[in-house]
């Protein structure tokens, strides 16, 4: 009997089409209406986003995003669709699609190429290694609205999150490696997480132990005892309280207390993004600095690294490719 025909879906968080304070103002409506994002009363919350937040916001994350944008478009789009395209080279036999949950391309556009070519299973992966409500779980409803209105469904393999595999581990130990051997080994490893508000975890969300498991397995294996790491949340939003410690607050202290050399990694991007470019690799290295820090390096994503499309390969073929 043949193997019904699989196909493989990337899904990442999204991104703006062009760096314009329009673009922008596009991409967090539909980012900030998505309930798994942010939760508050729907009609309160909708005036406050377009009345007061997106005529702020926009215009400022622009300008942000118009400093990193590359020649080909938004850094998180780039690395997505290389590493799509690095991942269909690995597997010639199979479809591989990218989708974004917010924005282009979309999960429909994705699903649309695959059921084209008649994919009677789908193997789904949102380039999250670490899950969370707000970024897995709304990969999955995504997926599953689109799917909603379709007559045929596949067959679905849905790949959670990846948080300790040993090839995820492996590829990060390694990109740590490289980093001390051409900066030397810093005073303090810096692991930064992307936040979400604390009450998400408290009503169940595991996201902090994710992030916890992947932290413990990596200073494992490079054998870093505690005074040698830490671990923070960036990227907080609003009034609420978030996963702490902030790594904005600890960037502003760390000098203080005698670190004086730091290395910064950020295990949850899969791609890097405006929140590791400008927010880590600029902003906090400005805070570091200017408080009396005097070395500061950010380890880059692994984005389309040969280590991490094995890591991908190795994901999908798991679920039976």
């Amino acid at each position: 009997m043949n193997q019904p025909k699989t196909g493989i879906l990337l899904v990442n968080l999204g991104t703006p089409d062009a760096p314009t304070a329009a673009a922008v103002k596009r991409y967090l409506t539909q980012f900030l209406q998505d309930r798994r994002v942010v939760d508050l009363n729907p009609l309160v919350w909708s005036l406050i986003l377009k009345g007061v937040i997106l005529p702020r916001r926009a215009p400022r994350v622009a300008k942000l995003y118009h400093e990193v944008w590359m020649e080909e478009g938004s850094p998180l789009l780039v690395y997505s669709q290389r590493q799509q395209r690095a991942l269909a080279a690995r597997l010639p036999q199979t479809p591989v699609e990218l989708a974004m949950t917010y924005g282009s391309p979309s999960v429909k556009q994705a699903l649309d190429r695959l059921q084209s070519q008649s994919i009677k299973r789908l193997v789904v992966l949102p380039l999250y290694p670490q899950y969370s409500c707000s970024t897995t779980a709304a990969a999955w409803d995504a997926l599953s609205a689109e799917l909603a209105n379709r007559r045929d469904l596949p067959d679905i393999s849905f790949i959670r999150d990846y948080a300790e595999h040993p090839l995820y581990i492996a590829a990060l130990a390694r990109s740590i490696r490289t980093s001390f051997e051409r900066y030397g080994k810093p005073d303090l490893l810096l692991f930064s997480y992307h936040g979400i508000p604390q009450r998400y975890a408290d009503e169940g969300d595991d996201y902090p132990l994710r992030c916890e498991a992947t932290t413990r397995e990596v200073v494992t294996a490079l054998g870093l005892a505690p005074s040698e790491y830490k671990m923070t949340y960036q990227s907080r939003f609003g009034r609420e309280v978030w996963l702490q410690p902030y790594t904005d607050q600890t960037m502003r202290s760390l000098p203080s207390q005698g670190v004086k050399s730091i290395q910064v990694i950020c295990p949850g991007f899969a791609s890097d993004c405006l929140e590791t470019i400008e927010e880590i690799e600029q902003q906090n290295r400005a805070f570091f600095l200017e408080n009396g820090g005097e070395s500061y390096h950010y380890i880059p994503a692994l984005n389309d690294s040969t280590e991490h499309i094995d890591l991908f390969e190795a994901l999908v073929t798991e679920r039976g490719l």
